[in-house]
């Protein structure tokens, strides 16, 4: 008997599934499917709100895959001797380090825009 290559598609246990390694794609092994976030327009913004008054720089934008995007959180971190995350395609760099971002994003061949005020 010959078995069909379509496999599960959608499961309400466990939502969307990957048609290569047939996991859920929240547990997803191969990584087929993982594109970039950022629309390619980079924007350096300084952001305050819900940090009890603390600075925290943003780099949205990055057209970069995950670990491309991690890789380039790390560089500018320590270009501005801070510490920081990557979330949801957003790196956010603490203190108010837009001019210093800038200049290193820059650098790396992007061009990036000043966001908000």
């Amino acid at each position: 008997m010959k078995h069909s290559n379509g496999g599960l598609v959608y499961s309400t246990e466990s939502g969307r599934m990957c048609p290569a390694c047939r996991q859920p794609v929240t547990a997803c092994t191969c990584k087929t499917g993982t594109a970039p976030v950022g629309d390619g327009n980079v924007r350096v913004a300084r952001q305050t709100k819900g940090r009890g008054g603390k600075a925290v720089t943003l780099v949205k934008g990055l057209a970069l895959d995950a670990a491309a995007l991690a890789a380039l959180g790390k560089a500018l971190r320590t270009a501005c001797g801070s510490g920081g995350t990557v979330k949801d395609g957003v790196i956010e760099v603490q203190g108010d380090h837009c001019d210093r971002l800038m200049e290193e994003l820059t650098k790396l061949g992007h061009r990036p825009k000043r966001a908000g005020g």
